[in-house]
């Protein structure tokens, strides 16, 4: 098998025990298998949670917290024990690793989410493994990513991966509940299949997310353009298993689209929980937007703007009823869109090139 690039998520629920102590039989397991297939030539991006759960189990706080203070907390203590285990097992090997702290913000401005994606590359270059988290010291919770779930999508889009592995609790989607015995594993979905109706709305322990987040971001990343793997990680050899052997795990496989996404088009469909502002379209600019036709949005077609943002940051674009039906780098700021609202005879507010459509 030719060499891959291949982002790694585990979630919590694999890297901790139930007392929020660190399992390091778990982290062991996985770093032996991340390491046979760095050696065996794949570039890999690990996505890990943890830092939280690990600090909860490390303190005691003085008063009561509120959810912010807490996260910040708990997140300085855990991330310094995460990352000081996974070099250690890493070490071992003889492979370097290299911490990457992120937040929302820094995939809202195309300068940041380049200079990070430059970052990620040069350290691949140099054969270090990425370690990558959300900076939870930092972020507010309206500026929070859903989960690492969400980052993990986002991670796979920016490094360009060839695959995503989410390693959860539960070997992929089921028809139902997992824990019942007339569920069966979804394990093959195929572009334009939505297996969103069969997720129970369920989480557990430490995680923020669920199984609905992580079908929505499979679904999302795999119209990209790059594979998407939902399986158990606590599993003996999943994650080689999944990438030399597959038939030999149970998993559920998301199928890559056979018509990728331009990387900036792939940068704009994961923006609507970090888009600058709302372009409010008519009935007839919607329906154009939605055929099949390479058309960009212009201002006639506009109804209404709301919010402030600068030339070529990303905005939503919403039709009559209130649906999100598109996205896509702003050519003017919204000061001039205001100007420009409504009127034949000016610049596409958004080029074809800049939009994503849903």
């Amino acid at each position: 098998m030719s060499a891959m690039r291949i982002v790694v998520k585990v979630g919590s629920n694999v890297l901790t025990r139930p007392d929020g102590m660190p399992n390091v039989t778990n982290m062991s397991a996985l770093v032996d298998q991340i390491a046979a297939l760095h050696s065996a030539g794949h570039e890999i991006v690990l996505v890990s949670s943890g830092a939280v759960a690990c600090g909860r189990g490390a303190i005691v706080p003085q008063r009561q917290l509120d959810a912010v203070a807490s996260r910040q907390l708990y997140s300085s203590i855990g991330q310094i024990r995460l990352i000081n285990l996974y070099n250690q097992l890493f070490g071992a090997y003889g492979i370097a690793v290299g911490q990457v702290l992120t937040q929302k913000e820094n995939f809202s401005s195309r300068t940041a989410y380049l200079n990070q994606r430059a970052c990620m590359l040069t350290m691949l270059e140099n054969k270090v493994i990425p370690i990558v988290n959300e900076n939870d010291t930092v972020s507010l919770t309206e500026l929070m990513f859903t989960d690492n779930d969400e980052l993990s999508g986002l991670i796979a889009t920016m490094a360009g991966a060839d695959m995503l592995v989410i390693l959860s609790n539960v070997d992929g989607i089921y028809t139902g509940a997992p824990s019942d015995p007339e569920s069966r594993l979804i394990e093959k979905v195929r572009p334009g299949e939505d297996p969103g109706e069969f997720v129970v709305a369920s989480k557990s322990g430490f995680g923020r997310g669920g199984m609905g987040t992580k079908c929505g971001i499979a679904r999302k990343v795999a119209d990209e353009g790059v594979a998407v793997v939902i399986a158990r990680g606590d599993r003996p050899n999943v994650l080689v298993d999944i990438i030399r052997n597959p038939g030999s795990v149970p998993h559920t496989l998301f199928e890559p689209s056979t018509e990728p996404l331009s990387n900036i088009k792939r940068w704009i469909a994961h923006s609507d929980s970090f888009a600058k502002g709302v372009i409010r379209v008519n009935a007839e600019a919607a329906s154009i937007l939605r055929s099949d036709r390479a058309v960009s949005l212009l201002p006639v077609g506009v109804t209404a703007i709301e919010g402030e943002w600068e030339e070529g940051d990303i905005v939503n674009v919403y039709d009559p009823e209130g649906r999100r039906i598109a996205a896509g780098r702003s050519a003017m700021s919204s000061r001039d869109a205001a100007v420009a609202l409504g009127k034949h005879g000016h610049r596409p507010l958004i080029h074809y090139d800049f939009l994503y459509l849903e």
